[in-house]
């Protein structure tokens, strides 16, 4: 049995990672698709963007967080079918970040202990990220 054709969705996101190995999540805001669940920040990959490129970009504009190419190390990816695309989702991990993140388009953002990130629903397709960060910290 064939499917339709669905649509790539390339997304890069970022555990963030503080001096007490915390990892920030976001809350989707009322309006977006999944609003209300708790995600890694990050964003879609612009035509022409690398990965590093979008989450420098993104961390900026969503969490006023400055950081390099060279503090985001990739450590796992997430493969997730949703029903109108499949979605790709590298994960990348940041320890050096300047900035204190904030939601700078009005989201909630809190610091997690890694034993504590089953207890905020998130999109299917961050969960399986879980296990691995908790083995990580």
């Amino acid at each position: 049995m064939s499917q339709s054709p669905r649509k790539m969705l390339l997304v890069v996101a970022c555990a963030l990672i503080d001096t007490d190995g915390r990892i920030l999540l976001a809350q989707r805001p009322e309006g977006k698709s999944l609003a209300g669940l708790w995600e890694f920040p990050g964003g879609k990959v612009e035509p022409g963007e690398t990965p590093e490129e979008t989450l420098i970009r993104e961390l900026d504009e969503e969490l006023g967080v400055k950081t390099k190419a060279a503090c985001l190390a990739p450590l796992t990816f997430a493969s997730h079918n949703y029903e109108s695309f499949h979605l790709l989702m590298p994960l990348y991990v940041c320890r050096r970040f300047e900035g204190v993140p904030y939601g700078r388009e009005g989201q909630a953002v809190k610091w997690v202990r890694p034993k504590a990130l089953r207890d905020y629903p998130m999109p299917p397709a961050d969960e399986p990220l879980i296990p691995i960060l908790q083995d990580l910290l």
